[in-house]
């Protein structure tokens, strides 16, 4: 007799005999005679009595054939077979539908999923259909059945889910100097430690690349100026050498001699050691602008994952202090002034300058020209963004003026806003440390299921009850991912579990990574908070102090659920102001569908990205300030406030000051300014006017907006998804007429 019935998911389940007499009847419903109670009872009661204990729902068909052909009504079994195959083929549909778009390079949500893969290449397209083919394979098996429900049914959404069941961990800040001073083996080659500024540029790339095929996630270099401002002097010492081949003469005494600043001057009128030490110093410059010239380029052009997207890739610097280091960021910023290319403006790493007070940020500091010139650079290039490291929140008390290694005290950012810091099992530091999954729940469909409610304090209560339910989901999710990722071992990330995550050198190859993933952090993200409080309250929080007092108190509520998971589950649990990118349509979509067209919350085709004021929502950029900045203490696993100006920034880098100055005044954490620049997408000239319909360089009608998505550049808003692309069509800029940046 049949008790259990093995699924073609996997799951078991109990028998039920309905399931057998529903489909026999749909098949007898199909032919001219209809329905045989008789015979359908019949078949069922032989079916399910002589049929094994546990069987499978194909082997369960089969007999049902096997009794039908055995029938009189062989009209039956004939319409059963039919409806069977339909069933297989149906299945099967959906997937061929999303093949043949990938085949056929359909520009759709599936192909345009991450602007920064560019899914028409054949590496490209094997990607798409790898992630296509392995997002089931995690519903059915990896998944429990309470997860699986909640990413059914819109209300949560796992990240990087293809990549679930290679136990891959997000991404990491990578401690540079492990690889510089020591050089690492990956694949069949070994690289040696670097001696020259162009060796140590090159083995910062090839880090990075070699991390991100191990890793689901972006890598970053936590201090690029601090890692690479000793073989600024080295190449400086390898310059005095060729002098002294040169002039036959002993110049050791100049191979330490202390240097202000590497200044590129002319050699007029300077005489003996002066003129010795200049020359050398100019060598070395121009070396170190080619070898910032090359890590940009590089960046740029190699490519990662099996060739079909160039390496997400950021870099924090801006508070070494040192001769070196100053020209490290100096050359960095002038490279990238520079441009690409054509001129174009590089779209990898992303630059993070990090603004500390005594340090780069005030007249006076020992690095405020780099500053002044990072604020330009941005005017023009978008990059780098800034990271106040004077926020309340990314401060360490362990942090010194005179510690050459402070750096490890000093918070860092990922590109698109991922930030690790904070830590329960070890030290308080960014450097080798990273994110290892994220969870985003959709707090605004919980909103909804809410607003019928009358009473305003029961739907707000309501609300806060079915998000508790929701967050319990998402951090349970997120510790079944660890309990399987912390099964992989150390040789499946050669490169990351031996030389860049905290306690790797612990590892041998053939142990699990269990003992140092707990090092990283689990982040429960959430968008559309402005959606949300419109469902709730009539408002967004940047209409309405009082939306505001909620929309607080709604992430706050999540920040200390989170501390509670902390200790529950034994894990660096922290909220997320999600970076939704192909997630800003998709639960806007699904929401739709349920709860049709609501206005302000479901009658635009994307979700806010997290606690953001609404893109479309004309506001001066100090009241944007005003309203973002509180959430960035309370999202520690990432956030970022981004100001939209209009015209050509170049001519007015003074408004980037500004907005650093508001970062500042406001307790904001980390931001940027978004800006017009028009892009040939022929010879890649770029400008910013307004609008630019005909390249003035090459003639070409083929123009593009260069534009930031959620974080990061795409070179290009055909590999945007149709909910950002709404979503960019949305934005208006934080200025006025009478002010440049609307304060």
């Amino acid at each position: 007799m049949i008790q259990t019935v093995v699924k073609r998911d996997g799951r078991v389940v109990g028998f039920n005999e309905q399931k057998i007499m529903g489909a026999i009847r749909k098949a007898m419903m199909h032919t001219d005679k209809g329905e045989d109670a008789q015979l359908l009872q019949q078949i069922t009661d032989h079916i399910s009595f002589k049929g094994k204990s546990q069987m499978t729902v194909e082997a369960i068909q089969d007999a049902v054939e096997v009794e039908l052909m055995k029938s009189k009504r062989k009209d039956v079994a004939q319409k059963y077979i039919q409806y069977r195959n339909q069933r297989s083929i149906a299945r099967k549909a959906k997937t061929r539908a999303v093949f043949l778009d990938i085949v056929n390079i359909k520009n759709n949500d599936v192909t345009r999923e991450n602007a920064n893969m560019n899914a028409d290449t054949p590496a490209g397209m094997m990607m798409k259909f790898a992630s296509e083919t392995t997002k089931p394979f995690v519903d059915d098996y990896l998944l429990s059945e309470e997860v699986r429900d909640a990413v059914k049914h819109n209300y949560l959404h796992i990240h990087d889910k293809d990549y679930y069941p290679t136990k891959s961990l997000t991404c990491c800040q990578h401690p540079l100097d492990n690889i510089l001073d020591h050089g690492f083996t990956a694949g069949h080659g070994s690289s040696r430690p670097a001696k020259r500024i162009e060796t140590a540029a090159v083995l910062a790339c090839i880090s990075l690349e070699c991390a991100q095929n191990e890793m689901h996630g972006g890598q970053a270099i936590p201090a690029f100026d601090f890692y690479l401002a000793p073989f600024v002097r080295t190449s400086f010492i390898e310059e005095v050498k060729s002098l002294e081949q040169l002039l036959g003469e002993d110049l050791s005494r100049l191979y330490h001699t202390p240097i202000d600043d590497y200044i590129v001057r002319p050699l007029d009128g300077l005489t003996g050691d002066e003129r010795t030490i200049q020359h050398a110093i100019n060598k070395t410059t121009a070396r170190v602008h080619q070898s910032m010239e090359a890590f940009i380029h590089n960046m740029n052009t190699i490519h990662s994952r099996g060739g079909n997207q160039v390496v997400f890739s950021s870099i924090n610097y801006g508070t070494d202090t040192s001769a070196e280091g100053r020209c490290i960021m100096r050359e960095l910023l002038n490279s990238t002034y520079e441009g690409v290319g054509n001129g174009e403006t590089a779209i990898f790493p992303i630059q993070i300058w990090k603004k500390k007070r005594g340090v780069n940020y005030l007249p006076g500091d020992p690095n405020y020209d780099l500053y002044e010139l990072a604020c330009k650079v941005t005017a023009r290039r978008f990059f780098p963004n800034f990271l106040n490291l004077d926020a309340s929140f990314n401060q360490s008390d362990e942090w010194r003026a005179d510690d050459p290694k402070r750096y490890l005290h000093e918070v860092a950012t990922m590109g698109c806003r991922t930030r690790v810091f904070e830590n329960r099992f070890g030290p308080k530091t960014s450097v080798a440390r990273g994110n290892l999954s994220f969870t985003t729940i959709n707090i605004v469909r919980l909103a909804i299921e809410c607003m019928d409610i009358a009473d305003e304090k029961e739907r707000i209560d309501s609300f806060f009850a079915k998000l508790d339910n929701l967050l319990e989901v998402a951090a349970r999710q997120l510790d079944e991912r660890f309990q399987f990722q912390k099964t992989a071992f150390a040789k499946q990330f050669p490169l990351l579990m031996s030389k860049l995550w905290l306690g790797c050198e612990k590892l041998k190859a053939g142990d699990t990574i269990e003992n140092v993933i707990n090092q990283g952090t689990l982040g429960i993200g959430f968008i559309g908070l402005a959606e949300c409080l419109k469902a709730l309250v009539g408002v967004h929080h940047g209409e309405s102090e009082k939306a505001q007092e909620l929309g607080l108190r709604i992430v706050t509520y999540m920040r200390d659920r989170c501390n509670g998971f902390a200790e529950q589950y034994h894990h660096n649990y922290s909220v997320l102001a999600t970076p939704a990118e192909g997630l800003s349509g998709r639960f806007t979509k699904g929401d739709r569908k349920d709860f049709g067209v609501i206005e302000g919350v479901t009658d635009r085709d994307y979700y806010t990205n997290s606690n953001h004021v609404p893109v479309y929502y004309k506001c001066a950029a100090r009241h944007k300030a005003e309203v973002e900045a509180p959430y960035h203490d309370l999202t520690r696993g990432g956030h970022i406030f981004y100001v939209e100006i209009d015209g050509d920034a170049t001519h007015n880098p003074q408004v980037i000051m500004r907005v650093v100055d508001m970062m500042d005044k406001y307790n904001i954490g980390y931001g940027s300014v978004n800006h017009n620049r028009n892009r040939c997408m022929d010879c890649g000239y770029e400008n910013a006017q307004a609008e630019m319909a005909e390249c003035p360089h090459c003639g070409s009608n083929n123009i593009d907006r260069l534009q930031r998505i959620t974080g990061y550049l795409v070179g290009t808003t055909d590999r945007w998804n149709h909910a950002k692309l709404s979503e960019l069509n949305d934005r208006v800029t934080h200025v006025d007429n009478c002010n440049p940046i609307g304060e």
